[in-house]
C-alpha cells in the first residue's frame, strides 16, 4: 500500500520540501534534524523555473517573490578583460518562455520560508536536536513506513544502503564573501547574475535584495579541508586564492581585498550508486547525488526530487514507488552531471580553448543560449 507516514532525516531544502510535498498528498511526516537550531549557512541560490514552479505548487513562491530578485539576465563575462561574452535573458523572458520565474536569494531565506510552511502544516512535525543512529527505521519512534535520507553529502542514512553512492572531493574549493552595494565596482551589475570566467577559476556574483549587496562565490582548485561552511581562510590560504586570480583583470584583486566575511569550503560530489534499498529507505538531494555547482542546479534537483518522490509514494506501494522514483530521476541527474562537467571545462578554459570559447559565445544570440536551457528550466516535475 502507499506510504502513510514518513520519517525524514535532515531539515534542509530537500527534507523540508519533501515534508510539504508529502503533506499535499495527505501523508504525515516527521523531520529529524540533528542540529539544535537551524542557523543561516550557505550562499546565494539561483532558483530556476523548474524549481520555482514546484515552490508555487507548494504555496512557498509568493513569500519568496517579496524578497528575492528576478535578474534581467544571466551574464557570462571575461575575467581577464571584464568584457561581456554572452547573456541569457531572464526576468519577464523567463516567465514567458519557461512558465515560471527565475530568482536569486540567500539560501537561508528559502530555508526560512520552507520552515515556516512546515510549522503551519498539521501533517508535518519537526524535531530539532534529534540524532539518528544507524540510519534505519529502527532508529525512529512512531509508525513510519518510509525513511527519507535528506541529510546531505555526509548522509548517515546513505551508510545503511548497500551499493549507495559515496562522497569524493572534487578538487575544487569555493570561497564565499559579500560586497556592499555602496562599495561595489561598476562592473558588478545590480540587476543581473554575472559569472566571470578565467583561467582555472570562475567567480559568480549574485545581487541579493535581502542585503542590498552582492554575494560572491569564487571556485578554483585546491586541497580538501574542513567540511564546515563557516571556515575562515588563513592568510596563507587567502594568498593562494589571490594567486589563482593573478592573471585576471587587476580590478579583481581589489574585489578580493574589499571582501567581507570570507569563508571557504571544499566541494564534494557523490559517485554513482543506489538511492534506495527496495523496501523502505530512499535518498534525495545531495545525499543521493551531490554534484558540482557548475550548472547551478543543486537546490533545484533537491526540490524536484522531493516533489516527485511524494508523487510516487502516494500512488504506489512503498517498495515499488522507491524503485520507480530512482528509475525516473537518474537519467535527468546524469544529464545534469554531464552539463556541469562541460560547463567546468568551458568556464575554466585556458589558452587557445579560452579564445575559441569567447568567440563562439560572442556569435550566439540570446535566444539560442536560452534554447540550450529548455530541457532544464522547462522541466515540469510530476508530469
Amino acid at each position: 500500500m502507499p506510504a502513510e507516514h514518513a520519517a525524514i532525516v535532515g531539515a534542509g531544502v530537500a527534507g523540508l520540501t519533501a515534508a510539504l510535498a508529502l503533506a499535499r498528498r495527505g501523508i504525515n511526516s516527521e523531520i529529524f534534524e540533528q542540529a539544535p537550531e537551524l542557523t543561516e549557512v550557505g550562499a546565494g541560490l539561483q532558483i530556476s523555473p523548474n524549481a520555482s514552479r514546484i515552490l508555487a505548487e507548494l504555496g512557498i513562491l509568493e513569500r519568496l517573490t517579496d524578497i528575492w530578485l528576478e535578474p534581467d539576465s544571466i551574464r557570462l563575462v571575461s575575467g581577464t578583460t571584464l568584457r561581456q561574452l554572452a547573456a541569457v535573458p531572464a526576468g519577464g523572458f523567463a516567465r514567458a518562455r519557461w512558465g515560471a520565474p527565475y530568482g536569486v536569494l540567500h539560501r537561508a531565506s528559502l530555508q526560512r520560508a520552507l520552515l515556516d510552511a512546515v510549522a503551519k502544516e498539521p501533517l508535518c512535525k519537526l524535531h530539532l536536536g534529534a540524532q539518528i543512529g544507524s540510519g534505519t527505521l529502527s532508529d525512529v519512534s512512531g509508525p513510519a513506513d518510509l525513511l527519507i535520507g535528506a541529510d546531505g553529502v555526509w548522509s548517515q542514512v546513505r551508510e545503511s544502503l548497500d551499493g549507495a553512492p559515496s562522497p569524493r572531493f572534487s578538487g575544487n574549493i569555493a570561497y564565499r564573501f559579500t560586497i556592499d552595494a555602496a562599495n561595489a565596482p561598476a562592473f558588478l551589475e545590480p540587476t543581473s547574475v554575472s559569472a566571470f570566467l578565467g583561467p582555472s577559476a570562475h567567480l559568480v556574483c549574485y545581487p541579493l535584495s535581502e542585503t542590498n549587496g552582492f554575494n560572491m562565490v569564487a571556485i578554483t582548485g585546491g586541497n580538501a579541508v574542513s567540511h564546515d561552511w563557516t571556515t575562515r581562510p588563513t592568510e596563507t590560504q587567502h594568498q593562494q586564492l589571490l594567486s589563482r586570480f593573478s592573471r585576471w583583470h587587476p580590478a579583481m584583486a581589489k574585489l578580493f581585498a574589499d571582501a567581507r566575511g570570507m569563508t571557504f569550503w571544499p566541494l564534494y560530489e557523490t559517485t554513482e550508486g543506489r538511492w534506495q534499498n527496495g523496501r523502505d529507505r530512499v535518498l534525495v538531494g545531495d545525499a543521493a547525488h551531490a554534484m558540482m555547482p557548475f550548472a547551478a542546479q543543486g537546490a533545484a534537483m533537491a526540490i524536484e526530487d522531493a516533489y516527485e518522490l511524494a508523487m510516487f509514494v502516494a500512488a504506489r506501494p512503498v517498495a515499488e514507488a522507491l524503485q520507480s522514483f530512482e528509475t525516473h530521476r537518474t537519467p535527468r541527474i546524469a544529464r545534469l552531471r554531464k552539463r556541469g562537467a562541460f560547463n567546468q571545462f568551458a568556464y575554466h578554459a585556458r589558452g587557445p580553448i579560452r579564445v575559441g570559447r569567447d568567440i563562439v559565445l560572442g556569435l550566439r544570440p540570446p535566444q539560442s543560449l536560452a534554447a540550450d536551457l529548455d530541457w532544464i528550466y522547462g522541466y515540469r516535475a510530476g508530469t
